[in-house]
């Protein structure tokens, strides 16, 4: 048997960079390298590519214009915060509070047991907030700010920060012989996510005990499969012949929710849970697929103690993940479904807007080097007046992969069985390996190889401003680029600090099969000129940052950034959310608002309705850096945020951050 992994970012990073996708689709610098160089048109105000140039002629008129105009006035109103490299606690800008609201380990459910620093207890953990915090999202209840349900996903879990006698995956002297049934059982149940009522009162927040809508999702609760995939052959295992009934989600990253109220989360790096590498090895189909998600990867001990997540006894085990899942927050005995509609891989979130003519569109990253952009269109319309006729509106739809051209267009693919493509081809077939609509959802990523999609320099967050109607896409890094393969959307080898891409529907139309595209920010220190940063000018030492992640688009059109992979030796700071800039001379300006104690993630900004409070979720803090010196564990960890508690290890926790004295964040 191989021998079981204690995972941590380091470990999602690693496979997050690595890449598995082979192809050899043309590259956007392929198609232009004989008549155009990639430049940056006006460093720091446009950053937008050769492409741009081609397309929009009136936008280097303006920018020239405004590097000569008087300064405009930043739409963020906050005194910026000094970055520092590392420290054991959070900081916030002069003038605000960020207190915490719950911890790993504290009570959701009620009767829940008090926590008890480093004994994996699965019935207890069953019933307490679980771990690494990612995604929230914030549901007013009556309409109300101060009063609503925060949804939280739980990505995953750091074994060697959470018990003792573990030491973390990066570390090559790793003993795994300490991981044991209960540690395994905890792990799980640690997963999943966590349904909160929230109330503002007095000016602080906190978690409405007792509450009816309280509930802890985790990696056994048991789900409902739908849309094209539900009950097909590969979807069938021994303990569910029918394809349709699930038990668990996992490492579900970011998400959305929707105008009808439901939660939508998304299963990233689903193939570190599966055991039997040899399962990958022969040349079929089946192992071709795994291959291309990177399955399976033997992160975890849990094929060890549950057969489920041996691939060698289950092969069809990991086509039940790397769904998105939709679950109802108001009624806690629902069961959440995995809509199989929009595709299998390894989801970052689910930006969405509803469209102009009413059908709702989803976008999605693909979070691994060289993969993909998706936007998911649905057939039927959003109604606004009656939330339970949309209960299955997610179902039917058509899925599409992007390319991106040299010119700064772009066109959406339909992943449809047996359609032809925009250059009449019929790809999707049985000749090719598809039989079914199923099997092109069940295996997204090679139907997205076979279109000659764009590959991409990790896609995490896409987002939609509500205001403009423009989307924007985090790209955080991907340093496997090679020279010879950048193109206009990526266009840096060796990509360590990622990249920002602004995205425009042709029309506004968010159906269309178009869209223009230009580069909003090329991250990292604009000081190195081989770097090649495009921040704007104006932006300080303390506002530029590398390795976006996430995004929040307020109520008011402005972009909130958060990061994953800052550090001391990388950036000279950590994680955090920094403020930017995008529209007019002040366009690529980005300032510091929050950063994370050492080792930390910064993860699921989200904003109530009104603007007063900017909820946060600090993932993993005090986890061990990938290629540092320190190696950090449950006994010597390098923080023990946020209780400062001998014997107590650093927590994930939420950050409700206020304004002091009240009113609008950064207003």
């Amino acid at each position: 048997m191989p021998h079981p992994t204690l995972p941590s970012s380091v470990a999602f990073e690693e496979a997050e960079n690595t890449g598995s996708n082979t192809t050899d689709n043309p590259t956007l610098g392929d198609l232009v390298a004989a008549r155009l160089s990639r430049r940056d048109l006006i460093r720091g105000m446009v950053a937008v590519s050769v492409a741009a140039e081609v397309l929009w002629p009136e936008a280097l008129k303006a920018a020239e214009a405004a590097q000569k105009a008087p300064a405009a006035t930043a739409t963020f109103d906050f005194p910026e915060l000094t970055v520092a490299p590392g420290s054991e606690t959070h900081h916030v800008a002069e003038g605000y509070d960020a207190d915490i609201l719950i911890r790993w380990g504290d009570a959701v459910l009620p009767g829940a047991e008090r926590f008890e620093p480093g004994r994996p207890n699965a019935a207890a953990q069953t019933r307490q907030f679980g771990y690494n915090n990612d995604f929230l999202g914030f549901i007013p209840l009556d309409g109300r700010a101060d009063h609503g349900l925060l949804v939280v996903n739980h990505e995953y879990t750091n074994g060697e920060l959470m018990f003792p006698g573990l030491t973390p995956r990066s570390d090559k002297n790793a003993n795994f012989s300490a991981v044991t049934r209960e540690i395994v059982d905890a792990e799980m149940m640690a997963h999943g996510g966590s349904v909160l009522e929230v109330r503002r009162e007095n000016g602080k927040w906190r978690l409405v005990p007792d509450s009816k809508y309280a509930r802890r999702i985790t990696a056994e609760t048991e789900m409902h499969v739908s849309g094209p995939a539900a009950g097909h052959e590969r979807m069938k295992t021994s303990a569910d012949p029918t394809g349709t009934r699930v038990h668990g989600m996992l490492n579900n990253c970011a998400g959305g929710i929707t105008p009808w109220g439901t939660w939508l989360t998304c299963e990233e790096n689903f193939n570190g849970y599966f055991w039997s590498k040899a399962a990958a090895e022969p040349l079929t189909t089946e192992a071709r697929a795994l291959r291309r998600y990177g399955a399976p990867a033997e992160w975890y001990a849990w094929g060890r103690f549950h057969d489920r997540f041996d691939t060698l006894k289950e092969p069809n085990e990991p086509n039940r993940f790397g769904w998105v899942v939709e679950i109802d927050p108001f009624d806690p005995t629902s069961t959440p479904v995995k809509r199989t509609a929009l595709g299998r891989f390894k989801h970052e979130g689910a930006g969405n807007v509803v469209n102009s003519d009413g059908r709702f569109v989803i976008y999605q990253g693909d979070d691994e080097a060289f993969d993909y952009v998706y936007r998911f269109v649905t057939d039927g319309k959003v109604d606004p007046e009656n939330h339970a006729a949309n209960k299955d509106l997610l179902d039917n739809g058509v899925l599409s992969v992007a390319r991106f051209h040299a010119d700064g267009t772009g066109q959406w693919l339909p992943l449809i069985h047996g359609h032809p493509n925009n250059d009449g081809q019929v790809w999707l077939t049985e000749a090719n390996g598809f039989r079914d609509q199923g099997e092109v959802l069940i295996h997204t990523r090679l139907a997205a190889d076979l279109l000659g999609a764009t590959r991409m320099d990790r896609p995490e967050d896409i987002d939609v401003n509500p205001r403009t109607g423009k989307v924007y896409l985090a790209l955080t890094n991907n340093t496997k680029r090679k020279n010879d393969r950048t193109d206009a959307a990526n266009p840096r080898a060796s990509n360590a600090f990622g990249h920002i891409i602004e995205i425009v529907p042709d029309g506004g139309d968010h159906a269309a099969d178009t869209f223009i595209w230009n580069i909003l920010i090329k991250c990292g220190s604009p000081a190195i000129a081989e770097v090649g940063a495009t921040f704007n000018p104006a932006t300080t030492d303390n506002g530029w940052f590398g390795m976006p992640d996430n995004f929040a688009v307020d109520a008011d059109g402005r972009l909130w950034v958060s990061t994953d992979g800052n550090s001391a030796r990388k950036t000279g700071r950590t994680d955090g959310i920094w403020a930017v800039e995008t529209e007019g001379p002040q366009r690529g300006t980005s300032r510091c608002f929050f950063q994370v104690p050492v080792g930390a993630e910064m993860c699921g900004p989200c904003f109530t309705p009104d603007l007063e409070t900017f909820f946060v979720a600090v993932q993993h803090p005090g986890e061990t850096e990938i290629g540092g010196d320190v190696i950090s564990t449950f006994a010597a960890p390098t923080t023990r945020w946020p209780d400062f508690q001998d014997g107590v290890p650093p927590r994930p926790a939420i950050v409700a951050i206020t304004r002091r004295g009240g009113g609008k964040i950064a207003g």
